[in-house]
């Protein structure tokens, strides 16, 4: 019995692509392409069940692309979701806050942003920054419409550091969230 010399066929998976083409998908994702970027937010509220802040048509799409084609194939295996877990848990800062806010016996992990940088940034609610001013840790978390701090809720920063420090203070700047541009005269620090 002789072997013909013929070459095999790719085993998906292994060799060949694990995700052979799929119509359905690729018609999805050539109108993704054509979508403005409002088209985008809407598709993203539709896949992902909560709207983004996004106007960024580019990542937009990438974040759709990826969507579309984890609900056909699945996403990431658990070992990968375990292992970032762990990594994310050794971070000091963390920039994204969680989905559902980290109220004790929800299940849900609270996201602590420790001020230490000097970026500015967007604070989604749920997010935590915490600072220490006076021997304490002052910790106030971020709403759709404010801060709570306290247990009271304040218009703005700049309301909490007054509430902490008893003096005016830049609200982001307090938390570490901005720095203080040089005056005239001053060397940047």
């Amino acid at each position: 019995m002789s072997r013909k010399n013929t070459p095999q066929e790719p085993v998906a998976g292994f060799w060949g692509d694990p995700y052979p083409e799929d119509a359905e998908v690729l018609h999805q994702l050539a109108e993704l392409r054509e979508m403005i970027v409002r088209e985008l937010q809407e598709k993203h509220l539709e896949l992902y069940g909560f709207p983004t802040r996004s106007r960024h048509k580019q990542q937009l799409f990438k974040r759709l692309a990826w969507r579309i084609q984890e609900l056909k194939w699945g996403g990431l295996s658990e070992r990968t979701k375990r292992r970032l877990e762990e990594i994310a848990d050794d971070l000091d800062a963390r920039f994204l806050p969680p989905r559902l806010s980290g109220k004790p016996g929800t299940g849900h992990r609270e996201v602590v942003h420790h001020v230490s940088s000097g970026g500015q940034m967007y604070l989604s609610p749920g997010t935590v920054l915490s600072r220490e001013y006076g021997g304490q840790e002052h910790r106030v978390t971020a709403l759709a419409k404010g801060f709570e701090y306290g247990g009271s809720v304040y218009r703005s920063l700049s309301a909490v550091a007054r509430e902490i420090t008893g003096t005016q203070w830049n609200g982001k700047l307090f938390f570490g969230l901005t720095k203080r541009k040089p005056r005239r005269g001053e060397a940047a620090a």
